[in-house]
Parts: structure tokens; sequence; C-alpha cells
């Protein structure tokens, strides 16, 4: 079983200790009940001086684990008081009510009770710990050496010197009065018809819930236009029609502007102006049948990787997420990084309460600022919305294991490496900086992810711990399960499994790698499974601010 890692140096981000441990294989629930037995044989102490340990698989009651002095002493026998499902965390140290609970070496929350070793640790006694962060600008900053060896992808080189790892057909709306007609359109395209153009990979129509209605100076309004845009001219589009209605306050011209710069075909279409919802569908027919002959003729090309922009995600985290997939993500990052490639974490209200970690890695006291200026805005969002910060984790996150935000967030940063942080990005905003970037997006998945491809991602990975089935046309989806167990169960709807990190058939670096093989493929047209199953469209859905009048 892997052994718990080192207590990393005073700033030093969890992903970095994360990824030391060997592999070596676990005991068995029933094994256990012979005890005692070590404690890394059925859970993990991500730190020497953590209050809990992470179960890598059920433990029973009764259960005798010896667990070993963080001070160099002997062994403690421990007896498991209450059966602890897996990626739950049991106590291998007291608390008294009011103490903090750590993790990762980092406070998870405050202990609402009396913790005694051997108890079950979770939302009966831990709840939020609101003490202040310490915050420190700068003082963590690593900067990746270049890779030794320049990695390349076969992608599509764009007018603009923007290259893409996919070739769509985009019907973007301009309001939701559009919606179905765009659809209708899409629908033609379905099937065999585009078996005559195997360069092409799909008519995808873009549709929301929202355009008309919004003051056009308000922020509302400008998320709205940004996001729409950033699909528009994303580089994965090789051909582009726009449909509106006619009336909206988020007209179709206002859409397209400078978007020819961008060399690929470009059609407009009014349903007033048209004749109507019959004759838009005929007119939208034809003008993507006119484009599918050029869009053909694409071939792709060896692009280097640092053309790449990677977002990273996370949806239906579990006890493992930031042990297993998260940091695993975060290497394969790092490497990509290295590369001179762009990636995007996201999700602020899952970095809060981990934020201070990422204000260490922080290029700048200015790009740290801005993080924390984009908290402090959610803080006022969630409290005008009768909510706190600490509402999250989800039920699904709690039955996996999750209790607190806290807990969340420092294994939901874990994806972004150990890179140097460049810049904060607020939602849909174009990402231009090479390295590792923040955007600021609410923390459900398709917002989240909506907001990611908008700036430019042309590649998402996906790390579930409950099993997330997530797409994001035109961008491909790589979903990574964070146990086995998941993975199994779900096979048809996973691309890789990180639960090999616990079950010690593999390293945090090694599937990190994998994943970045894998990362590199599919950039080049391996399809994912979310494509296989053609899922992306509906989980559009653009982040809704304002008031609608």
């Amino acid at each position: 079983m892997p052994t718990a890692p080192a207590e990393p140096t005073p700033g030093t981000p969890v992903a970095v200790a994360l990824g030391t441990r060997p592999a070596a294989p676990v005991a068995g629930a029933d094994a256990a009940l012979a005890g005692p037995v070590p404690l890394a044989a059925v859970a993990l102490r991500l730190r020497p001086g953590d209050t809990v340990a992470v179960a890598t698989q059920d433990v029973r009651t009764g259960t005798r684990l010896l667990v070993a002095d963080p001070d160099g002493g002997a062994d403690t026998e421990v007896v498991v008081r209450s059966t602890v499902p897996r990626g739950h965390k049991l106590a291998v140290r007291a608390a008294a009510a009011g103490d903090p609970v750590l993790k990762y070496g980092q406070s998870i929350g405050r202990a609402t009770a009396d913790i005694v070793p051997g108890q079950h640790v979770h939302s009966h006694n831990l709840g939020m710990d609101d003490s202040d962060r310490a915050y420190e600008f700068g003082t963590a900053r690593v900067q990746l050496p270049p890779a030794a060896v320049p990695r390349t992808w076969q992608g599509y080189r764009r007018a603009d010197g923007r290259w893409g790892t996919r070739n769509y057909v985009g019907i973007v709306t301009s309001v939701n009065c559009s919606a179905s007609t765009a659809r209708l359109i899409a629908d033609q395209f379905r099937g065999p018809v585009l078996e005559a153009y195997p360069h092409v990979d799909g008519v995808v129509a873009l549709t929301h819930d929202t355009g008309c209605g919004l003051v056009p100076t308000s922020e509302g309004a400008q998320v709205t236009r940004r996001t729409l845009r950033g699909y528009a001219t994303h580089p994965n589009m090789a051909g582009l029609l726009v449909v509106g209605l006619g009336c909206e306050m988020l007209p179709v011209e206002g859409l397209l502007d400078g978007i020819d710069d961008l060399g690929i075909p470009v059609q407009r279409l009014v349903i007033q102006e048209t004749g109507g919802i019959r004759a838009t569908v005929r007119a939208g027919v034809a003008a993507i049948q006119e484009m599918l002959p050029g869009i053909e003729a694409l071939r792709r090309e060896e692009a280097p990787a640092s053309a790449l922009v990677l977002g990273l995600n996370c949806g239906g985290s579990d006890g493992l997420s930031g042990i297993t997939a998260n940091p695993a993500l975060g290497h394969a990052s790092d490497l990509l990084v290295a590369q001179g490639g762009t990636s995007v974490l996201a999700e602020t209200p899952e970095v809060f309460g981990a934020e201070h970690l990422l204000l260490r890695r922080a290029v700048s006291r200015e790009v740290g600022q801005r993080l924390l200026d984009r908290l402090d805005w959610w803080k006022g969002y969630t409290a005008a919305g009768g909510g706190t910060m600490d509402n999250n984790p989800s039920p699904g996150n709690k039955a996996g294991g999750l209790t607190t935000i806290l807990e969340k967030s420092l294994g939901a940063v874990a994806k972004a490496g150990t890179a140097e942080l460049v810049a904060v990005h607020e939602y849909a905003e174009p990402v231009v900086e090479k390295g590792l970037t923040f955007m600021d997006t609410p923390g459900y998945d398709p917002v989240s992810v909506t907001g990611i491809v908008a700036g430019g991602s042309t590649v998402v990975v996906f790390t579930t711990g409950r099993g997330s089935v997530l797409g994001c046309k035109p961008a491909p989806s790589i979903k990574v399960a964070t146990n086995t167990e998941t993975y199994e169960r779900m096979r048809e709807d996973m691309d890789l499994d990180a639960g090999r990190i616990v079950t010690g058939t593999a390293t945090v670096e090694s599937v990190g790698e994998e994943l970045f093989e894998r990362i590199l493929a599919v950039a080049s047209g391996e399809t994912t499974v979310s494509e296989e199953l053609d899922l992306g469209a509906d989980e559009f859905v653009p982040w809704q601010l304002g008031a609608v009048t």
C-alpha cells in the first residue's frame, strides 16, 4: 500500500506531495478484521500530522489498525468504532470539539463534537472552519523547466494562427427564440448524411435560454455576449452559421463583428427577415451544404504541444478525487505547461478555502489580487441569493466522503499541478497566456465547462468520482474516474481509470503521464466516449447573470 507522503515544506502545493507515493498492494476488508494491520492497508494518511485518514475500501466496525506515530514513537492500536465507507474519513488522532481537523496538512473544518481515534468523521461531527487564512503572494512559485523533448500532435491550422483539435460546423443562436430553428437545421445533418465528409466532425446547434430581456450594458448581457462570441470564434469551428430572431437585445450582428478575420465560412440568418422557421431551416441547410466541401478539404498538420489549451474541471467528486485523478491531472497539466502550453483551472466556489495555495504561486500580487477579488464577488453573490460559500459540497459529494467546501477545494486545486499562476480571467474571457491560468466560473459542471471552452480550451479533461457523463462540443472531453469501482461500473462512459493509484498498480506520475499522452492523442483526432455518444450540445449552458426584464 502507498505510504503517506512526507510533510511538504511551507507553501508547497498539495499536489506535489501527492505525487510521491510508491505503489504496493492493498489488503482486503476481511483481512483487516483479523488484525491488527497497518493503517496503510485500508486507508491513506496524507500527511503525518493529519487528524484523519481516507479509507481506500469499506473499513468495518471492530477492525484493529496500527497507526504510526508521526513523531517516530511506537505504533498505536486503534479500533474502528463504526463502519467507514470507501472515500470517507477515519479519525487517527483525537480532536476536541472546536479543534481544527487536518487533512492534506490543512484544516478541512472544525470538530462539532469530541472526536476519538477510530471514529467515522463526516457531517455528524465536522463543520465549517471560518478562520482567516494567511495570504502570501508569489512565495511558492515554481517555474517548470522547459521539456527536454518537444512534443507534437496533429491539428487543424486556422488562418489566425490558432490550432483546432476538431472540425465542426457551429450553429450559434443569438437568442432562445431561435433555438428550435437551429436544432431543426442541425437535425438535417444527423446519421449517414455526413458520411461523405469524414473530415467534418459534425454540425452542432448551440442553443441557450437567454439573449433577450437583458439590459445590453449589464454584466449579464456582457457575459452572454462573450460566451457566444467565444464559441463562434472557437478554433474548433471550421464553419459558422449564426441564427437570430430579429428583435432580440443581442442581435446577430453583434456576434459577427470582426469574425471575417477568422478565415472560415460564415453565414447569418434572421428568422423574421428570412420568412419564418421553415424558410430559415431550408436556407440554413443550404448554407451548411455549401460549406461542407471546403471544410472536408482541410487536413491535419503537425502542431506543437504549446498550441494546446487544456481545460481542467471536475464534477461528482468524492473523497478520492484529491488523491487520485485530480493530482494526476495536475501532473499532466505540468507536463503541458513545460511544453509551453496553456491550462485553465476554474470553478471559483471550489477553490474557496484553498485559495491561499494558489496565491503563493501567483506570478505577481496583481494576479493574486484578481483571484481574491473574484472570491469577494462570489461572497456577495451567494449572500444576495440567501446562501454562503460553504453551502457546497453537493449531496453526491457528501455521499462520496467529502464533508466541507474546504476539503473539497483542497482536493480540487490539485488539478492545477505545481506551475505558477500567470493569469486570472473572468467568465468566457479569451485565454491568451501560456502557462497555468484561472477562469472565474461557477462550480456547476456544464456552466463551468461552457465558460472554459468559450475562453478557447480545445481539449477538456474532466475528473469524476461519482460518475459524470459530460460532453462539451466543440471540444472533446476526456473523463477520468477517481476510483476503479466507478470506472468498472460506468466503463462505457469513462476514458481512464485513476483508481489504480489507490489499488497500488499505478502512481500519480504514471497516470499523469498516461493522461498527457491521451490528451495528445485526443487532440489529434482520437474519439472520446462522450464523442462516441454524440454528447456535448445540450451541455452548452452559458452562465446567466442579472435581472431579466
